[in-house]
């Protein structure tokens, strides 16, 4: 039996929330909280599996929550917030204080969808509830210029899922202005919060993010998100958006992603797979490892999850695992010598 704590100070939307998770008889709804404080106590008295945590709650926000819970208690936690502005800004920072995903807030039974997203919310919370929460201290990174090789880096593709948003934020926060090769980031994250997203790692670090649009094309300094629902890819210097059937179960995938990479650049190209649950990005990275490129992955004592990176490593295709504060050292030494 899986224990979930709820907090959310909607008794509508609590009720609802509770109504989906007890349909699910491995689900159990061990507390309700109203507000971020009553969350921050119910987790330390009840211990709970996991907390579905609501952003915008009086007296204490889930932010703040989500802060405290993983200083005081580490619990998993999933953000569940509507697509106020607000909200998607401040679970940005949940993310990055610690939560590990967002989902969109379920709509009630007269959404003609509502079965297929409350099933998958399901899936969600239980795959969630079954990580294990480790505090993870940044080490000392060793020269990685024996690393680098002289062919010229031209393109950088990554991909990550859980865990990924607050790891992407380190990364693109540790490359210079200077950094020219262009990035394309495929991050599975709940729809609606790609631009969120965006705009969230737009404050930090000083390349240019944005969400990717079709046909632009692709300019030096420049981070592209993978928009909603699309895949990622690059063709002739230009991004390309397509709706072409999810890989996997992802739309966008990573794999989808380092095959065009693979393609179009070869050994210019460098893919980095992050931190994550599943194997998403593998298939591609093999192309692309074929084809002459470089493929980093994050290590296992950085990651939030190390079922992507892992998987990627167990299949071979990895030229070099580097702990999180590593890999921009190695792409700025990279560009350096390119």
């Amino acid at each position: 039996m899986i224990r979930i704590v709820i907090a959310e100070d909607s008794s509508t939307a609590r009720q609802l929330l509770v109504a989906i998770l007890s349909s699910d008889l491995e689900l159990c709804v061990v507390g309700e909280a109203k507000n971020g404080i009553e969350a921050v106590e119910l987790t330390k008295q009840l211990k709970p599996d996991l907390v579905t945590m609501d952003i915008q709650m009086p007296l204490l926000d889930g932010l703040e929550a989500t802060r405290r819970i993983m200083i005081e208690s580490p619990t998993p936690i999933v953000i569940v917030s509507s697509l106020d502005a607000r909200e998607v800004s401040a679970t940005m920072h949940a993310l990055n204080a610690g939560a590990l995903a967002v989902l969109s807030r379920p709509r009630g039974p007269l959404d003609p969808h509502f079965e297929g997203k409350a099933r998958q919310f399901l899936v969600t919370l239980k795959a969630m509830a079954q990580l294990k929460i480790v505090r993870r201290w940044p080490k000392p990174v060793g020269p990685v210029e024996t690393l680098v090789s002289s062919t010229p880096m031209r393109l950088v593709a990554i991909a990550a899922s859980t865990g990924g948003p607050a790891a992407l934020r380190h990364l693109l926060a540790e490359l210079p202005p200077t950094f020219a090769p262009p990035i394309l980031v495929v991050q599975h994250i709940a729809d609606g919060f790609a631009q969120g997203l965006a705009d969230w790692l737009n404050t930090i670090g000083s390349l240019r993010v944005k969400v990717a649009q079709h046909g632009e094309r692709l300019r030096p300094h420049t981070v592209y998100l993978a928009p909603d629902d699309q895949h990622l890819a690059v063709w002739d210097g230009a991004v390309r958006l397509d709706d072409d059937p999810p890989i996997a179960g992802f739309r966008p995938s990573g794999t989808h992603l380092f095959h065009a990479v693979a393609a179009e650049y070869g050994v210019g190209g460098v893919g980095i797979i992050l931190s994550g649950m599943g194997q998403d990005g593998v298939h591609g990275l093999a192309e692309l490892r074929d084809r002459g490129g470089t493929v980093i992955a994050q290590d296992a004592a950085s990651s939030e999850i190390f079922g992507m990176p892992g998987a990627a490593v167990a299949a071979g295709v990895v030229d070099h695992v580097l702990a999180l504060n590593g890999i921009a050292p190695y792409l700025i030494a990279r560009a350096r010598s390119s």
